[in-house]
């Protein structure tokens, strides 16, 4: 597990389609899931333990986003071979396990999307207001020791509330970190 943390957001770059595979064994497309008022894409997986310190966490705030019209997408880019955690049905069970609901979790067999997006670890967020212009990535919320400091809303969940009646992202953002995805060699 190497730390990583995510680059500064690069404000008003635009959302690039994708065409992945869901675990709902659909075909889920960028237009699939864009929401009203903003679109969550998320790169995750399920083996990492910082995603697993927030996962419930995570859940909990996509559930309130897409009440106020942003749709959440969870994508997972990690190498399946060397990684047989994060396969395709591993993924199926995680999400059951974490009760994702109406969140899509997409594989990205060939890693071409998180290279597109430049995603380095998981989780790493990419927030968009209503045009598809990034306004956010940052972390979800503090942790120390891989626990959760407060019980408050999160960074997250705020950024992305800010994003959707405002069309624009927090000025100061805190990267998140996590496990870097594991690449294929």
């Amino acid at each position: 597990m190497v730390l990583t943390k995510t680059p500064i957001c690069d404000f008003g770059k635009k959302a690039l389609n994708f065409n992945l595979k869901s675990i709902k064994n659909n075909t889920v497309k960028l237009e699939d899931i864009r929401g009203v008022n903003g679109t969550l894409i998320m790169f995750i997986c399920n083996h990492c333990p910082y995603v697993k310190a927030i996962i419930k966490d995570l859940v909990k705030d996509c559930e309130n986003l897409k009440k106020v019209g942003v749709n959440s997408v969870a994508i997972m880019s990690n190498d399946t071979t060397n990684y047989p955690e994060d396969s395709f049905e591993n993924m199926i069970k995680f999400a059951e396990e974490n009760n994702f609901g109406e969140i899509e979790y997409l594989i990205d067999e060939t890693q071409e999307v998180a290279k597109k997006y430049g995603a380095v670890c998981t989780p790493d967020f990419f927030g968009y207001n209503k045009d598809l212009e990034l306004q956010y990535r940052g972390r979800i919320r503090e942790l120390k020791d891989l626990m959760p400091i407060s019980d408050g809303e999160s960074d997250l969940n705020l950024a992305m509330k800010l994003i959707a009646k405002t069309h624009k992202g927090p000025g100061k953002q805190v990267p998140s970190m996590g496990c870097n995805i594991k690449w294929i060699k």
